[in-house]
C-alpha cells in the first residue's frame, strides 16, 4: 500500500466516524453554511499577471514537519496583505498536521477571500463538511478517485455553491477525470511515486487542457522565472505552501516573491 493508498483508508475511517458525530442536517445548521462563496476562478480569469494561491500546511508525508510553530490566522491574514489571490488550508489531520481549526481560524481572519478546504476527497459528506466551515473551493484528486466520483462529487459541489478544483498528474488523470462540472484544473508537479518534482509536468499537459478551464500549476514553485514561464504557458494560478512554509515569516516570503514577479515582469516581458 502506497501513501496515497493509506490516506485514503485512513480519510474513509475518519468520514465513518464523523457521520456518526454529525449528521449532514447538523452541518447545513452551522452559521457559515449559507454563506455566500467568493469565485477563484472568476478571478484568475480576469487577471492579467500570475496570481498566487497561498497555503497554510503545517507538516507533510515527504517532508515532515515543515513548521509547527505558526498560527493560522497570524500567517494567512499576512498572506492577504501580500496579495494572495486565494488561501489553501489543509484540513488532514494524521498526515499534513491540519484541523477545521486551522481553517476557521483563517476564515475568521479572512472573511471576503476565496478559501480551499485542501484535503482528499473521498465522500459526499465532506463536501457538507467544507461548506460549513465556509469553504469556497473543495479539492479532488484524480489519483484517488474514479472518474464517476470526480463527476458526481463535482456537481454535488455546484449544488452546494462550491467550486471544484480536479488535481491531476498526468495525461491519463487529465483525460479521464476533466469533466464539464469541473472549474480549474491543478496540475500537480509532483510525482506521488517518487515525490520528486518537474515543472515540465505543467508545461505538457498545459496545451491538453481545454481554455473553457482556469489553469494553476502545484508543487516545486520557488522562484519567480518559473512562475513567469508557466504563466506564459497560460497558468494562472500557482498553489504555493511548503516555499512559504519552511520560513520563519511566510507571509513576508510572499512579499518577497510578489516583488521578484514585478520585477522580473517590467525586466523580462518577453521571457519564455
Amino acid at each position: 500500500m502506497n501513501i496515497l493508498e493509506k490516506i485514503v483508508a485512513r480519510k474513509q475511517e475518519e468520514v465513518a466516524v464523523a457521520k456518526k458525530l454529525k449528521s449532514i442536517s447538523d452541518l447545513e445548521k452551522e452559521p457559515l453554511f449559507s454563506r455566500v462563496t467568493v469565485s477563484l476562478s472568476a478571478a484568475l480569469k480576469a487577471a492579467t499577471s500570475p496570481q498566487i494561491i497561498s497555503e497554510f500546511k503545517r507538516k507533510s508525508p515527504s517532508k515532515g514537519v515543515i513548521n509547527g510553530d505558526v498560527f493560522p490566522e497570524i500567517v494567512t491574514a499576512d498572506y492577504v496583505k501580500e496579495g494572495a489571490a486565494a488561501l489553501s488550508v489543509l484540513t488532514d489531520i494524521d498526515f499534513f498536521g491540519g484541523s477545521f481549526e486551522d481553517f476557521s481560524k483563517a476564515r475568521e481572519a479572512n472573511p471576503g477571500i476565496p478559501m480551499l478546504r485542501k484535503d482528499f476527497m473521498v465522500d459526499e459528506y465532506q463536501l457538507y463538511e467544507a461548506k460549513s466551515i465556509g469553504a469556497d473551493i473543495i479539492l479532488l484528486i484524480a489519483a484517488c478517485l474514479s472518474p464517476e466520483q470526480v463527476r458526481t462529487l463535482s456537481q454535488k459541489a455546484h449544488e452546494l455553491g462550491m467550486e471544484v478544483l480536479l488535481e491531476v498528474h498526468n495525461a491519463e488523470e487529465l483525460h479521464e477525470s476533466l469533466c464539464e462540472s469541473v472549474d480549474i484544473v491543478g496540475v500537480n508537479n509532483r510525482n506521488l511515486k517518487t515525490f520528486e518534482t518537474s515543472i515540465e509536468t505543467s508545461i505538457e499537459l498545459s496545451e491538453q487542457i481545454p481554455d473553457s478551464f482556469v489553469k494553476i500549476s502545484e508543487s516545486g514553485l520557488k522562484d519567480a522565472e518559473t512562475i513567469q514561464r508557466l504563466y506564459k504557458h497560460g497558468y494562472k494560478g500557482f498553489l504555493i505552501g511548503e516555499t512559504f512554509m519552511k520560513t520563519a515569516n511566510p507571509g513576508a516570503a510572499l512579499g518577497d516573491l510578489q516583488n521578484d514577479l514585478s520585477q522580473f515582469n517590467n525586466s523580462n516581458p518577453l521571457v519564455l
